[in-house]
């Protein structure tokens, strides 16, 4: 009988040898008995190596179909950029976690918000990233997309929406000041006030929100923010 992603890591060998030292496999068990949540398990290059069988329902594959492809073809284009960027600061030693909001992606093109946590698993002998074990939340799936539905209100300057249309697309903030003949300062007043509006901690979360609020359109690239939401 062929192992699944539940039986592999109650077998002790086989969890041991993914992850270096008893601790860290007990780091990745202790996450993947997590109830309700949909849990992977990538390799420092963030190729996925194993699922639960949440994650597996979640996104329509088996595990031999998602082990050993990119974790972050799962989420939208527009939250991938962010996403590589706080997993990079985690390999390069900068932090241990980090938690957010992303769009993620299924099979059939269906796209709902997800708060995510990330935990890098080291072991004994080298402070290097061994592992990240990716939690994500399936009870506030529902959330997220009700969200959607959310009334539209005159939420945004035309300046805010260009600069969460540039952030949404990747543009830093000297190309996106340049572009909108502000200076980079400015820039930043900016995405701090939209921070504070959609109440959200960072850029990655800002463009996961504006997503889930249907602020951005979904489906259309470059991003483009829905005219209702223009004062």
């Amino acid at each position: 009988m062929p192992a699944t992603p539940h039986s592999t890591l109650m077998d002790p060998a086989p969890a041991a040898d993914l992850a270096g030292s008893s601790e860290r496999a007990a780091v990745l068990a202790d996450g993947f008995d997590r109830a309700g949540a949909y849990v992977a398990c990538l390799d420092p290059s963030l190729t996925i190596q194993q699922v639960n069988q949440e994650f597996e329902r979640r996104f329509g594959g088996s595990s031999s179909e998602l082990c050993g492809s990119r974790f972050c073809d799962l989420v939208h284009p527009s939250v991938q950029q962010p996403l590589m960027h706080q997993f990079a600061r985690m390999l390069d030693g900068k932090r241990h976690r980090f938690s957010t909001e992303v769009i993620a992606v299924d099979q059939e093109r269906t796209a709902s918000t997800l708060p995510l946590n990330a935990l890098a698993v080291r072991g004994g002998r080298t402070p290097d990233v061994a592992a990240i074990l990716v939690v994500m939340n399936a009870a506030e799936e529902e959330a997220g997309d009700a969200d959607v539905m959310a009334p539209r209100k005159k939420l945004l300057s035309e300046i805010d929406a260009r600069i969460l249309e540039g952030i949404a697309a990747g543009v830093s903030t000297i190309p996106l000041a340049s572009r909108l003949y502000l200076s980079r300062q400015g820039v930043e007043y900016h995405v701090t006030g939209l921070l504070r509006k959609l109440k959200v901690p960072n850029r990655a979360a800002l463009v996961s929100r504006a997503y889930s609020m249907g602020v951005l359109k979904v489906g259309t690239w470059p991003p483009k923010v829905v005219e209702d939401f223009i004062k």
